[in-house]
Formats: C-alpha cells, structure tokens, sequence
C-alpha cells in the first residue's frame, strides 16, 4: 500500500492543479458547455475524474449525475463537489450491461485510468505515451446510461470521457439524446469511428471537435457524420486527444 500512496497523491495533486488553478481553462469550458447546457438541465458526467466539468455543468445552473469508479479519485471528487445542491455522484462505472468490470490504474495518471485493454495496448510505445504504466486494478460496478436515465431521467446533455471506453458506454444507450460528447484519441481513431456509428444507428446527429484544453468547437459550420470521419482522419497525431460533440437534428 505504501509504495503506490505518494504517486497516487502526486497524480491527483497534479490533476487538482490543471483542472482547478487555471482560471482561462474554466472560463474556456464554461463558455463550451454553455452551448449545449442551460438552467435546470439534467446532465451527465460520465468518468468524472476530480469533477471540474461537474464544477462547470453546476456552475451552469444544470443539476449533474457524476460517476468516477476510481476509489481514490472519487473520494477526492465527493469532498469537492459531495454537498453541492444538485450533484448526485455514484462510484461506478458505466458500459453497455450492469454487471462489475475490472478498472486498470495508471496510478501516477489518475486521468488515464481505464477498462479498455484495448486502449492500454495501443497506447504501448506510441509517441507521447511511452511513460504511462497501469500497474494496478480494482474490480468496479457498472451501469448503463438508461439504467441512469431510468433512475434520474433524461438528460439533455452527457459528457463521456473513459479512456478508449466510449463507445461500450454508448452501447448501453437505446434512445437518442439532445446532445453530447465523448473523447477520442489519435491512438485509437477507430473507436470514435465507432461512437459516431452508435450514434447516428439512434437518431440523426451532427458534429463538431474540439482538440486537447482547448474548450473551443474547432469547424464553423456543424459537420455530417462523413465529413466528421474525414476530420478525425486528417488530424495529426500529436493532436493526441480531443473531444467529438454531437447533437441531434
């Protein structure tokens, strides 16, 4: 236990700087998701991590189901965000069935944890991420976005940011939403393919991408499924991550 405790703090004291302390970074992300949330929405944050798009979503006036599976983390997120009107934050995980999923750990990168082998191997010597080791595992509870639609109602807005896991999460989606997002990365371009295939399978959607800590929509003009397939393709990889927004036509 002793050996993993300093880097486990280091990575959270990390995160609770990028995330927390950079006060254009939130002033970024609150205008993003101002977009797409209003007063008295329903939101939900799906991989959480320390919480700061619940801290935006809150900011918003919105009301936010929150899950971060990571023991550790999660306890940070409930003595950050725990008591705030609005907020219900479940220590799970989300996927395409209930059941339990065994979480791999990246503990001196909290943010990288993930249930996605898959996205552990591509991320095996590929450039910029020759330092990250998951070197632990906990086995977690999971639930399905209509499992939390059936308990919390429908929200108008989910943001989905599960390290290579988006696309399980969708799975456990039947109806469309108004809007969201989900991360992808240039490591694992077929799994955002993927999304955008669940996505458009329950309702029409269009598209847009914002890269890394930008927090701004990259294209004007909203793109067609296609055109977003092409985008992503076109991306360099040292873009490295981003996020795909989505919303319904």
């Amino acid at each position: 236990m002793s050996s993993t405790r300093s880097p486990i703090r280091a990575g959270l004291g990390q995160s609770l700087d990028v995330y927390y302390r950079d006060a254009a970074r939130t002033r970024r992300m609150d205008r993003l998701n101002a977009v797409f949330v209003r007063p008295g929405d329903m939101v939900f944050d799906i991989g959480a991590h320390l919480g700061d798009r619940t801290a935006s979503f809150l900011r918003l006036g919105a009301s936010v189901v929150a899950l971060e599976p990571q023991p550790r983390v999660f306890r940070t997120l409930r003595l950050l965000h725990g008591r705030a009107p609005g907020a219900v934050l479940l220590p799970w995980a989300a996927g395409a069935e209930t059941g339990e999923v065994t979480l791999h750990l990246n503990t001196r990168n909290p943010t990288v944890a993930t249930v996605a082998k898959d996205f552990i191997a591509a991320a095996d010597g590929a450039p910029g991420w020759q330092d990250q080791v998951w070197d632990d595992s906990v086995t977690v509870p999971v639930t399905t976005l209509d499992a939390l639609i059936a308990s919390h109602g429908a929200p108008q807005f989910i943001k989905i940011d599960v390290e290579g896991h988006e696309a399980d999460v969708l799975r456990g989606l039947g109806t469309a939403v108004p809007a969201l997002s989900f991360e992808f990365t240039t490591i694992q371009r077929a799994a955002a393919h993927a999304c955008i295939d669940l996505l458009t399978g329950l309702g029409r959607y269009e598209f847009n991408l914002s890269l890394g800590e930008e927090h701004a929509l990259r294209h004007h003009s909203w793109l067609p499924p296609e055109a977003l397939r092409a985008a992503l393709e076109a991306l360099p990889d040292a873009a490295n991550s981003g996020d795909v927004y989505a919303r319904r036509v």
